[in-house]
């Protein structure tokens, strides 16, 4: 039985670090593998290694046939159950964050037992299985997060939609925009690089059709350069290649 390869707490001892299993006045030894793993998760990372050391010396004091090849093997098969079950837990669990808190423990556990295992027992099948699986549970804890983050992302982030054919009238106000004044009368928007202004509408933009399909396209920068070139620094609505007066559609006037 399990309770024979640990050492018990003693009556009275009422310690507050104490490595023993059990209460200091009265527990029912039937629920002993429940008292074990309550130790277990309150063992600060540190004191592990010391906590299989004591219980080791108890099992080879009490057993004078026994070796530590077999406490090992019982002790790691304990904790890798309880690993196992943790992590077929849901992850909506009500009580998610103590499971993955005490996945936590477990895993530190296993690293210290391994540094123990001469015996490669950590490398049978079932091991190699139960560490694919805390594996797999890492791997969709993190996913789980990023499909949170993507869809508050997506909440702040898109495409702004315009009509079919309306990208020379957009950047038509592109173009209006750079005759604005401040309050001081200065430039209101200082935009030395035409450029950008292509890649704004190219990047945040998209044409959607006028048959309410829902299709979008891709707004060809190069399209929107042409109509950029040859700026008249005096006067940017000046340009080698003026927008057709049919896409000049706005007008853009301060108010008073």
């Amino acid at each position: 039985m399990s309770i024979s390869y640990f050492k018990l707490r003693d009556r009275f001892d009422f310690s507050t670090d104490t490595l023993d299993i059990g209460n200091p006045i009265s527990w029912s030894r039937k629920n002993f593998l429940r008292h074990l793993f309550i130790r277990i998760f309150d063992v600060r990372e540190e004191r592990i290694e010391k906590f299989y050391q004591r219980h080791l010396n108890y099992y080879l004091e009490q057993h004078p046939n026994g070796n530590e090849e077999t406490f090992f093997r019982h002790l790691w098969d304990l904790i890798d159950r309880q690993l196992k079950v943790l992590l077929l837990k849901d992850i909506y669990d009500k009580d998610h964050i103590r499971n993955e808190r005490e996945i936590r423990k477990l895993k530190k556990f296993t690293e210290v037992l391994i540094s123990h295992d001469q015996w490669n027992l950590h490398k049978s099948t079932e091991a190699v299985v139960a560490a694919q699986e805390l594996e797999i549970h890492a791997l969709n804890q993190k996913n789980t997060q990023l499909t949170a983050d993507l869809a508050e992302y997506r909440q702040f982030d898109g495409y702004i939609l315009i009509r079919d054919g309306q990208a020379l009238a957009l950047l038509d106000l592109c173009i209006k925009m750079q005759m604005l004044k401040a309050t001081d009368d200065g430039a209101f928007l200082i935009t030395p690089a035409q450029n950008t202004w292509a890649k704004m509408i190219s990047k945040y933009f998209r044409e959607v059709d006028n048959q309410n399909t829902g299709q979008t396209k891709e707004i060809k920068i190069e399209r929107l350069r042409y109509y950029l070139r040859g700026i008249d620094p005096k006067d940017p609505r000046k340009r080698e290649h003026e927008i057709p007066k049919k896409h000049q559609l706005y007008t853009i006037s301060r108010s008073k």
